[in-house]
């Protein structure tokens, strides 16, 4: 839809709202049993692309794959106040050991659809059909963004560089413009 004063679409109106945002607190979990600060190469490439943005990583940790141990990271990250947006990495395909899709999409208050169908449409064009097999997925949660990616590096790649960076100033934008001021 144009507006018939400027001739811009108000899509673009949110695009500069949303390039205002500034810089936002990251927390970065690495899901695993085998990962540590030294292996952790997608933890890593989470917390440099971040930085590489203008953004701050606020808190970054390695928990196991475990239901517990992800929720109790989950709600110390969701309720730590310099943190705006949330990333795991790990844990999200099909094996009996992967828990985080569940615990994840459980905290969910919406769902951001949409982030997992892309991710999937831009893995299947690197991977073919296995991408079939990724639970990556995207939502909000106590007014943060939470985003979960597979633990391979060319798939944390491909979500922080292709989808979250691109639209995180957006989609801070569309969760705090109606809220009353602090």
């Amino acid at each position: 839809m144009t507006d018939s004063t400027s001739g811009e679409s108000g899509h673009h109106d949110h695009e500069r709202a949303a390039a205002d945002v500034g810089a936002l607190g990251f927390a970065i979990i690495t899901l695993s049993d085998t990962r540590t600060q030294a292996t952790d190469k997608s933890g890593a490439l989470l917390r440099e692309a971040v930085k590489e943005a203008g953004h701050r990583v606020a808190r970054s940790e390695i928990v196991s794959d475990d239901p517990e141990a992800i929720q109790a990271a989950l709600d110390a990250a969701l309720d730590d106040p310099d943190v705006g947006v949330v990333i795991t990495t790990g844990g999200t395909g099909i094996s009996s050991r992967d828990s985080a899709y569940e615990t994840i999409t459980s905290r969910f208050d919406k769902r951001l659809d949409g982030f997992g169908e892309l991710f999937r449409m831009l893995s299947y064009e690197e991977i073919g059909a296995a991408a079939m097999l990724s639970r990556a997925v995207g939502g909000i949660a106590r007014g943060r963004v939470l985003f979960a990616l597979p633990g391979s590096t060319a798939a944390v790649r491909l979500g922080i560089q292709q989808l979250i960076l691109p639209q995180v100033g957006h989609l801070h934008h569309e969760l705090t413009r109606h809220a009353p001021p602090s």
